[in-house]
């Protein structure tokens, strides 16, 4: 039955998320040294343990890159037109219209859903998009953009070694592999336990600038993913994980950008939140779509 199937994958995903909001709400922790220990050790270990051991080796992973960057690039192109059309920040509702969750959120959601290869790609989906956000992003942040810092970021060091064994056909050492893999076991529940806590924080008087940015996320990202899919015709598991790409609420690190940058963060706050509750009905929808 499709809505069991669905059901399966969304409630053990918005379940955690919940814990994350509730514990949030009583104790109001500080998650900055968590994220940072999934970024640096967690999330690296994920990645390399789903390249090397998970993922099978015909995997369409250019494509993946490929499909990430037009998505992205497309919505973005899209939001810089209605920020000028309509005189918004390009700062404030752009980032959030091209930079998806596809991390917290959609790492667990390709893995219920897709299995393995499933994780596989959207790995690279989320490598590609972590990468654009801390250039491209950046820059619309105002910020100049910084190889040194990007070639030394742990996640795409893990995906370029995990790249490089899966197409070898390397494994780690039989005796540290464990260890890789209960590392990475603990990266997709902090990531959702995070989102809760972040999302608990809430953005009071910015409701309006969180529904209409909210809403835009999803309808710019489908704008583009789904011709890209009708254009290219990847396989069934990749074309599903591009239109769940291009409907993932904004990223949660768009708000944390914006706090470190001081562009306008309880804005962004709200579009973040807000686009999360509207998560709750889109992707249902959209599962039901693709599965």
């Amino acid at each position: 039955m499709l809505l069991l199937r669905i059901l399966e994958i969304i409630v053990p995903i918005f379940g955690v998320i919940g814990t994350g909001f509730a514990y949030g709400r009583l104790r109001v922790p500080d998650v900055r040294e968590v994220n940072a220990l999934n970024i640096t050790i967690f999330t690296p270990a994920l990645i390399f343990h789903a390249l090397t051991e998970e993922a099978g080796g015909q995997l369409p992973l250019g494509l993946a890159a490929i499909a990430a960057t037009v998505v992205v690039f497309g919505a973005g192109a899209l939001g810089l037109i209605w920020v000028r059309l309509t005189g918004r920040r390009a700062a404030v509702y752009v980032p959030p219209l091209m930079f998806p969750n596809c991390g917290n959120l959609g790492l667990p959601l390709a893995h219920l859903a897709f299995g393995a290869d499933g994780l596989a790609l959207m790995i690279v989906l989320m490598v590609v998009e972590n990468t654009l956000q801390f250039t491209l992003g950046l820059w619309i942040l105002g910020e100049r953009m910084s190889p040194k810092r990007l070639a030394a970021n742990p996640m795409i060091l893990a995906t370029v070694a995990g790249l490089i064994g899966l197409m070898a056909g390397w494994h780690a050492p039989a005796m540290i592999q464990p260890a890789i893999k209960m590392l990475a076991d603990v990266s997709i529940p902090l990531m959702l336990i995070a989102l809760g806590v972040r999302l608990s924080v809430g953005a009071k008087g910015q409701w309006r600038a969180g529904l209409i940015g909210g809403l835009a996320a999803p309808l710019t990202g489908l704008a583009i993913a789904l011709p890209f899919v009708w254009l290219v015709q990847p396989g069934a598991t990749l074309a599903a994980l591009i239109v769940l790409f291009g409907v993932m609420p904004p990223a949660v690190l768009n708000y944390m950008l914006a706090e470190q940058y001081d562009v306008d963060p309880p804005q962004v706050a709200a579009i973040v939140a807000v686009g999360h509750v509207i998560a709750l009905a889109t992707i249902p929808l959209t599962l039901g779509f693709v599965l």
